[in-house]
């Protein structure tokens, strides 16, 4: 039986709240009819669903029984998916599980449109979590990193009460 700590308890409610206020606060900016979104691996979360109410959403996921509208892996090449297709894209806590974020990054790079935005996030100070793999945690300054053929518009973090430099989690918005 896995031992969950009250501060893990409490990381997590103010980690999927830090989410569907980043998921709140675009819509507000970016939700239109006109706009084409791709959620990335919203499991069994509404996701932008709950938010983009104007927008046409598609969906990408590994999993084969997620009725996703595109089953694959984001840190492949994806012919499936046309260059430059989506208006914006959600990737809300997915890098930490990937096998390698830089060519997640990169595929998103590819069909995310020029001026397109794309919303991130990820935690840092936080257990391993499902679904596995539960591979990496990024600091400002390895978010930087995995971005930089982005634009950032900004980035804000959930600070870690007496522990400075140390956020629980990051969340980003960038701009192709």
């Amino acid at each position: 039986m896995i031992n969950i700590s009250e501060f893990d308890i409490q990381a997590l409610a103010l980690i999927r709240k830090n989410i569907k206020n980043l998921l709140s606060n675009a819509a507000k900016l970016y939700d239109r009819e006109d706009i084409l979104v791709l959620d990335i691996a919203p499991q069994i979360y509404e996701g932008a669903r709950e938010f983009f109410l104007k927008s046409k959403i598609e969906t990408l996921d590994i999993d084969p029984d997620s009725s996703a509208t595109y089953i694959c892996s984001i840190c492949d090449y994806n012919p499936i998916i046309e260059k430059e297709k989506f208006d914006l894209i959600v990737c809300t806590d997915v890098l930490e599980h990937v096998i390698n974020p830089f060519d997640a990054i990169d595929e998103i790079h590819r069909i995310l449109k020029p001026g397109g935005i794309l919303l991130l996030s990820s935690p840092l100070n936080f257990r391993i979590h499902g679904p596995l793999p539960d591979c990496w945690r990024f600091t400002e300054h390895g978010w930087k990193q995995l971005v930089k053929k982005f634009e950032i518009l900004e980035i804000d973090s959930i600070k870690t009460e007496d522990r400075d430099l140390m956020p629980i989690h990051y969340t980003l918005i960038v701009k192709k």
